[in-house]
């Protein structure tokens, strides 16, 4: 699984921060930095979680 940030779409709510804090951080320009883009198969339901609380739907899975 391979995750991506649209970050003109990005409103920076932070659900996503929340949802996976080892994966997604806020940066200085309210815009999602995503720490770790393939995130390991353990952490994965918590990432497919923050992708469905976006509210913007900023946030893409690439599956393997």
């Amino acid at each position: 699984m391979k995750v991506t940030v649209e970050p003109d779409l990005c409103e920076a709510n932070a659900l996503c921060v929340a949802a996976a804090p080892e994966v997604f951080d806020l940066v200085d320009d309210d815009v999602v930095n995503i720490l770790l883009p393939e995130p390991p198969a353990e952490i994965e339901p918590a990432v497919v979680e923050a992708v469905i609380a976006c509210p913007k739907q900023a946030l893409r899975l690439l599956m393997d």
